[in-house]
């Protein structure tokens, strides 16, 4: 079996791409809002999280690249074929395709649509994807969870969350 076809060769080259991932990452934390009289800026968790991630990646290529250089022994995990990652014939790798698209849309609608109603739509097709299929069920959880969740961020911890076109349930909320 050639090298390019073991896990560990699936490995360098999959830290490779995560270390890209997570140079940029960083370096778009480092243009989020810095308030003055914080001591904790809006970006430290992201940065610090990032750092956390580097390190570990680091340590797989490092790892990976050894392997793939240097030879394995036949009985090594990573000296076996590694498993494809082709959407049309693997359909676990397509589904986590689909739910990376509705991540992204996720956050493509968010200041258009709002928390609450984004996350409802999403909640919907992510139960529906997970084999709920009780519509009396999925719809009264999507609508109530996000609603409870706003109303604690926004009341209680005083986060201001879009609400796009749900602004109207705000207002009133701020008239209680």
């Amino acid at each position: 079996m050639k090298k390019t076809q073991t896990k560990a060769f699936a490995n360098l080259i999959c830290s490779l791409l995560l270390l890209i991932f997570e140079v940029w990452a960083y370096v778009e934390t480092t243009g989020f809002r810095v308030h003055k009289r914080a001591f904790v800026q809006p970006a430290t968790f992201p940065q610090i999280m990032i750092c956390g991630m580097f390190i570990f990646t680091v340590i797989l290529f490092l790892q990976s690249l050894l392997k793939v250089t240097r030879g394995m022994k036949p009985e090594d995990p990573d000296n076996e074929l590694s498993p494809s990652i082709n959407p049309f014939t693997h359909r676990g790798v397509a589904a986590a395709m689909f739910v990376v698209v509705l991540c992204v849309l996720y956050t493509y609608l968010f200041d258009k649509l709002g928390y609450v109603l984004d996350s409802a739509c999403i909640s919907i097709i992510i139960m529906y994807l997970i084999g709920k299929r009780d519509l009396k069920v999925i719809i009264p959880i999507s609508i109530i969870v996000p609603l409870i969740m706003w109303f604690v961020f926004y009341k209680l911890l005083t986060v201001n969350i879009p609400m796009g076109v749900l602004q109207p349930l705000r207002e009133l909320v701020d008239k209680l």
